[in-house]
């Protein structure tokens, strides 16, 4: 039973490391990782030739973030559409939930240099940064969010 306990105990403490390593990434489950790194969505954007969707959040303080990620991100429709058709970027301003400096600059810049005034605000961005379009919460849950979130992806196509 020592042994045991013992096993139980190392795996916790091996998680919970890699759990803090894993901390500028944030699972989103099957439709693909919400991504924090401005970096990693920029060179993703550029293999698979997607936009990336910035969301600008105040994930645990803002009702109307909290209410777009639980009647639209966590859903499995939103999931398998941005799995095929966007790479994730969440950039969050949390009032409780702890950030790595390096992650608050980062975000703090990014708010400044697209102009940030309010939270939730989604981008739409190429793979060299440049702005496609914006968006918000909008009532109807995925369907609808997804049906806007394609029309101003296909309006920079055009």
């Amino acid at each position: 039973m020592r042994r045991f306990a013992l096993a139980l105990s190392v795996l916790l403490l091996v998680t919970s490391v890699l759990g803090f390593r894993a901390a500028d990434r944030v699972t989103a489950g099957e439709g693909g990782d919400w991504l924090t790194s401005w970096e990693e969505a920029v060179k993703a954007s550029k293999e698979s030739g997607k936009p990336i969707l910035a969301d600008f959040t105040g994930s645990d303080w803002c009702g109307w973030c909290i209410k777009l990620r639980e009647e639209v991100f966590e859903t499995e429709a939103f999931k398998k559409w941005a799995g095929e058709n966007v790479i994730l970027l969440e950039l969050d301003f949390p009032r409780r939930k702890q950030l790595s400096e390096d992650l608050k600059k980062q975000n703090a810049e990014l708010k400044d240099k697209f102009g940030i005034r309010g939270y939730p605000t989604i981008l739409f961005l190429d793979g060299e940064g440049k702005e496609l379009g914006r968006s918000g919460y909008k009532r109807g849950g995925p369907d609808v969010w997804i049906a806007h979130a394609e029309t101003v992806i296909k309006k920079s196509d055009g």
